[in-house]
């Protein structure tokens, strides 16, 4: 399995490769439909990722000594956020995945060109799951 910084180059490099923001928007699009569906049953207030317009459900596992997430988005966009979020951080350890400053999204600008709304759900997903994590630190 390869680092959290490993991954985050990976996406970095194909972030580099687009010219324009619409091409990384579609791009971002196309993650979001490939991400796999959460099972219904997590789409709950349990679930739901508050400080996010849109509505954004995470449900987290831990097996094996690893942290895995499912997600979904009512928004595209956003669920193509959710699924960079989750290439980068599922099936790492909770220590690494609390420890990783998820510096790719500055360094692909896509901070810098969401929305303040956006910016912030951006945060607040970044947030959940890092809480969800601390829960099996031991």
């Amino acid at each position: 399995m390869p680092t959290i910084n490993e991954i985050e180059n990976e996406i970095i490099e194909e972030f580099t490769m687009f010219e324009d923001w619409n091409t990384k928007y579609e791009y971002i699009i196309d993650i979001g439909k490939e991400l796999p569906l959460i099972d219904e049953k997590y789409k709950t207030d349990e679930y739901k990722v508050s400080g996010c317009q849109s509505q954004v459900w995470i449900c987290t596992e831990f097996k094996d000594g690893k942290v895995y997430f499912t997600a979904d988005s009512d928004a595209i966009i956003t669920k193509g956020i959710i699924a960079l979020l989750i290439m980068v951080l599922s099936g790492q350890k909770p220590e690494d995945i609390l420890n990783a400053d998820l510096s790719f999204v500055e360094k692909i600008g896509m901070k810098e060109h969401l929305s303040i709304n956006r910016a912030n759900g951006l945060s607040a997903m970044i947030n959940r799951m890092k809480a969800e994590t601390s829960k099996f630190i031991k």
